[in-house]
C-alpha cells in the first residue's frame, strides 16, 4: 500500500484549468492531490462571462489558431456536459460607423466554418424590425445578425472536474495553503497549511502549477523559480440588473472603443452584462467593480435599448483578474492573447514543473491534455488521452438531450415544482437523483433555508461538493445569491453553523 503522503502529482489552484489537470491526470492512472487556498473556482473562474465560446472578436486581431481550437473545444464541451453548458443564439445589431457589414459577414463566416459544428445552427442575417430581438432596442437600429455560441455555469464546471478527479482517485484539499516546495533528488517536498490543522508535509513526483493570476507569484514566493513567462494581470468586471428583456436570445454590441459588450438572459429574472478589460496591479483576491465599470457598461446598454439604465438599476456586480500573457506589442488589454502557455521545467532528471500561463475557460479541456501529454515522458504515463469523450459527472444524458431528460426526470418527481425540477435537472443532471435521495414530497427536502434552497440539496452541497459557507452555496454552487434576502442568509448561516461545527466533511 502507497504512503498517503506520497503522490504523483500535486496541482495547485482549484480554478478550471487545475481542476482539469487532476481530472485529466486522475483518469491516466495518477495518484494526485489538488490543493486551493480557497474554496473551488472562488476567484476568476467564477467571474466568467460564463460562455464557452470561440471568441468571434478574436479574430479581428488575427488568432485564427486560438479560435479554431475553441471552436472545437465548445462542440466537445457540449456533448460532455449538456446539463450545465447549452447553445445560445447572439444577436449584434449593425452599426455602419463601427464595423461594415461586410467586415461582419466575413468574421461570421469564418467563424462558421473554421470548425465542424454538430449542435449549433449557422450565422444569418436579420431584420430586428421584424425579429423578437429587435423590440427591446433603438428604432434605428434595422439590421443585425445572429450567430451561435454556448452558455456555461463556470463555478459547476470547475466542481464537476474536481469530483470526478476525486472519484478517480484524486485528493482534493480545499482551503489549503501551498506553503513552499523543494526537489530532494526525484521527489517534491511540499509543505500544506489547511484551515485549523498542523502544516503537513507530501512528496510529489511532479507539481503543476496552476494558480492563475498567483502563478507567477508562486514560482518566486514558494517554488524560488526566479524565471519564468510574463502575466499581464487585466480585470473584468460584470453588472446585473433586473431583466431587460423577455425572450432567450443574448446580444453582442459594439462600442465606440472597438471593444464589444455582452447582453444575456440571467438566471431567469435577470441580464448580466459584460465585461471590462483594465490593467490591474492589486492583489487578485481584492478585486472589485469600479464606479468607471458601471458607469461604461450603463452607457453601453444604453446605446442600444430603448430603456435606459443607471448604475441604480445593479443589483449585484462581481470582477475577476484574468491572468493573460503579456506581449509588448499589446498596448490595448483586449488585444492580449487568451491562449495558453504551458512550460515545463525537469532540470537534470529531478522532479518537474509545469506551470500554466493564460487560457480561457472554453480551453481547459485541451489545455489540461497538453499538460499532461508534456508530463507524460518524464512520469512514465503510457495512458493515452481520455477526456475528449467522457462525460463529466451528471452529463451523460441520453443522447446529450436535455430537454428529454428534463421531461423524464420531471415526469418521474411530479412533486417538484417545476421551476425547481428544471434547476435541479440543469444544476446535477443525471445526479440530481442522488440530491434527491428517494424523496418524494417537498417536506422530504427539509427546511427552506434561503429561497429556493432547501435543507437536502445544502447537505449534498456541503457532503459531495466541498461547499462549507453560504457564499460557496448561494454564489458559486448555484447562484441563489441573487433571490437570497439578509434574514434567509443569517438562516443559512446558522445552519451551516449547526452542521459543520467538529465534523469532518466526508469529501
Amino acid at each position: 500500500m502507497r504512503d498517503p503522503d506520497e503522490f504523483d502529482l500535486v496541482v495547485v489552484g482549484g480554478g478550471i484549468n487545475g481542476a482539469g489537470i487532476a481530472r485529466d491526470a486522475a483518469g491516466r492512472g495518477l495518484k494526485v492531490l489538488l490543493c486551493e487556498k480557497n474554496d473551488l473556482a472562488e476567484h476568476t473562474s467564477s467571474a466568467s462571462t460564463k460562455l464557452v465560446h470561440g471568441g468571434l472578436r478574436y479574430l479581428e486581431y488575427y488568432e485564427f489558431s486560438l479560435v479554431r481550437k475553441a471552436l472545437r473545444e465548445r462542440e466537445v464541451l457540449l456533448n460532455l456536459a449538456p446539463h450545465i453548458i447549452w447553445p445560445l443564439r447572439f444577436v449584434m445589431p449593425h452599426v455602419a460607423s463601427l464595423r461594415p457589414a461586410w467586415m461582419i459577414r466575413a468574421g461570421l463566416f469564418l467563424y462558421d466554418h473554421l470548425s465542424r459544428r454538430k449542435f449549433l445552427p449557422a450565422s444569418r442575417g436579420v431584420d430586428l424590425r421584424q425579429h423578437v430581438a429587435g423590440e427591446p432596442l433603438l428604432d434605428s437600429l434595422e439590421r443585425g445578425f445572429v450567430y451561435s455560441d454556448a452558455w456555461v455555469d463556470d463555478a459547476r464546471l470547475v466542481v464537476l472536474n474536481a469530483i470526478d478527479a476525486k472519484e478517480r482517485g484524486a485528493t482534493i484539499l480545499t482551503h489549503t495553503v501551498f506553503m513552499s516546495a523543494q526537489r530532494v533528488a526525484d521527489r517534491w517536498q511540499v509543505q500544506l497549511r489547511s484551515d485549523g490543522q498542523p502544516e503537513r508535509t507530501v512528496r510529489a513526483r511532479a507539481i503543476v502549477n496552476a494558480g492563475g493570476p498567483w502563478a507567477s507569484n508562486l514560482l518566486k514566493q514558494n517554488l524560488a523559480q526566479p524565471r519564468h513567462a510574463d502575466l499581464r494581470l487585466v480585470k473584468g468586471s460584470h453588472i446585473v440588473t433586473r431583466k431587460l428583456f423577455d425572450h432567450d436570445h443574448a446580444y453582442i454590441f459594439q462600442n465606440p472603443d472597438k471593444r464589444i459588450i455582452f447582453t444575456i438572459p440571467y438566471e431567469n429574472d435577470f441580464t448580466l452584462i459584460g465585461t471590462t478589460d483594465m490593467e490591474y496591479q492589486g492583489d487578485p483576491a481584492e478585486v472589485c467593480i469600479a464606479p468607471e465599470e458601471v458607469t461604461y457598461l450603463c452607457e453601453a446598454i444604453n446605446r442600444y435599448f430603448k430603456q435606459p439604465i443607471t448604475p441604480d438599476d445593479v443589483v449585484w456586480s462581481y470582477s475577476g483578474v484574468r491572468p493573460l500573457l503579456a506581449e509588448e506589442d499589446a498596448a490595448n488589454p483586449s488585444a492580449v492573447t487568451r491562449d495558453y502557455h504551458l512550460e515545463v521545467e525537469v532540470p537534470d532528471h529531478q522532479a518537474p514543473l509545469l506551470s500554466v500561463f493564460g487560457g480561457k475557460i472554453t480551453t481547459f479541456r485541451r489545455l489540461a491534455e497538453d499538460a499532461m501529454d508534456l508530463l507524460a515522458e518524464p512520469l512514465g504515463i503510457d495512458r493515452p488521452a481520455w477526456t475528449a469523450t467522457a462525460t463529466l459527472p451528471g452529463g451523460d444524458l441520453p443522447d446529450a438531450d436535455f430537454d428529454a431528460f428534463l421531461q423524464a426526470f420531471s415526469a418521474r418527481h411530479a412533486w417538484l415544482p417545476p421551476a425547481l425540477a428544471k434547476r435541479y435537472a440543469r444544476s446535477y443532471g443525471t445526479r440530481a437523483e442522488r440530491l434527491l435521495d428517494s424523496a418524494t414530497s417537498m417536506t422530504a427536502l427539509g427546511e427552506e433555508l434561503s429561497p429556493g434552497l432547501y435543507e437536502s440539496e445544502a447537505r449534498y452541497l456541503i457532503d459531495q461538493e466541498w461547499a462549507t459557507s453560504a457564499d460557496d452555496i448561494l454564489w458559486r454552487r448555484t447562484k441563489l445569491g441573487l433571490h437570497a434576502t439578509p434574514s434567509s442568509r443569517q438562516r443559512l448561516d446558522d445552519w451551516l453553523a449547526v452542521q459543520t461545527n467538529g465534523v469532518t466533511l466526508t469529501v
